[in-house]
């Protein structure tokens, strides 16, 4: 008779056998020593594809997904990261990232300038193409306002691709950039498929860049006239409401072609450049960056700040900017550039 209570000893209690094989749970993760390197492609659902060993001749698509232990850390289009698992990339197969590189750069962005949340758009890119239709939609200068000071947080050139020039001239648009010094392209739809392309591609030899436009822009036109074998669907977008088919969903990395000449399995070859399309936008909020670094992307006006009061705007009575362009340090059109992507970062050019 079993007792219970006061009564009870160690006879009466029943002890649950251990399972076999059992093993203490431990935090002590595994070090991964025999990960390989991959540079990440594209998300989408959860499924990661990568490029495993860039740049060799054994590099090959792998589709992946993270392991449990990077917990909450994201994986987003342009990280280096390691995998372990199956990395033949045969169909129905699955690796695990099991780490994420450091980023060099981060392109960010909230969904509007009330928004907390930060999101990541791409890692690693060092090259920023502003997509800009002179006609049909209009252009948006606020917007590519807020596409530079992003670019100058995330320390990445910017580069401002303009298109359908044959439906209205870029002259304008360019005359209130010139003073940034910004470098820019300008293309015809009737010729994008061959100088209009190749005029492009120029700037992207070797850099990882990142296309970003609203839609209706012909972003993705361009891109497919930069990697022609590897084309993404277009679709028909509303130039008033911005309303259609939005037809890039998720971002994707592509290479460039080899240059023509380029020696098989060259460094040329190899590594000629890769474009990052992403999917069109209405808006590109700043919530995240601090206005102080904007001033970073303006090195002959950077010295100026050190008469301006605590926390200046830089656009107050006190700020020391204009004394320091009055004193012929600076040109007047970089001081009014700078005010006008911080009143733009502010949400007040909108």
């Amino acid at each position: 008779m079993r007792r219970y209570g006061k009564d009870a000893d160690e006879d009466d209690i029943r002890n649950r056998p251990a399972r076999r094989g059992s093993r203490p749970r431990t935090r002590i993760r595994p070090k991964h020593e025999d990960a390989a390197e991959a540079m990440v492609l594209t998300v989408d659902r959860g499924r990661v594809t990568c490029l495993v060993d860039p740049g060799t001749k054994q590099e090959r698509e792998v589709v992946a997904m993270k392991a449990r232990e990077l917990g909450r850390k994201g994986v987003v289009v342009g990280d280096m990261v390691n995998l372990v698992g199956d990395l033949s990339g045969d169909a129905d197969t699955l690796a695990r990232i099991v780490r994420v590189e450091e980023r060099g750069s981060v392109l960010r962005r909230t969904a509007d300038d009330d928004d907390p949340y930060e999101r990541i758009v791409v890692a690693n890119a060092q090259q920023l193409a502003i997509v800009t239709a002179l006609a049909d939609p209009e252009p948006r200068p606020r917007l590519i306002d807020r596409c530079l000071v992003a670019a100058y947080d995330a320390g990445m050139e910017p580069l401002l691709v303009l298109t359908k020039s044959d439906l209205a001239p870029a002259s304008t648009l360019l005359d209130s950039y010139a003073p940034l010094g910004i470098t820019y392209v300008v293309t015809r739809r009737d010729e994008l498929e061959t100088t209009g392309a190749e005029a492009v591609r120029e700037h992207l030899r070797g850099l990882s860049t990142v296309f970003i436009g609203h839609s209706g822009v012909g972003k993705t036109t361009l891109v497919n006239a930069l990697v022609p074998d590897r084309q993404r669907q277009t679709g028909r977008v509303n130039a008033v409401t911005g309303r259609g088919r939005h037809t890039t969903v998720s971002a994707l990395a592509l290479r460039l072609p080899p240059p023509p000449g380029a020696k098989p399995g060259s460094k040329k070859a190899l590594n000629p450049g890769w474009v990052i399309d992403t999917p069109g936008f209405r808006s590109f909020g700043l919530s995240h960056i601090d206005p102080s670094r904007v001033i970073l992307a303006f090195p002959d006006l950077e010295p100026g700040t050190v008469d301006c009061p605590r926390a200046c705007s830089h656009d107050e009575p006190d700020c020391a900017l204009d004394a320091w362009v009055a004193e012929g340090h600076a040109e007047a059109a970089r001081l009014y550039s700078l005010r006008r992507l911080l009143a733009s970062k502010e949400g007040e050019l909108d």
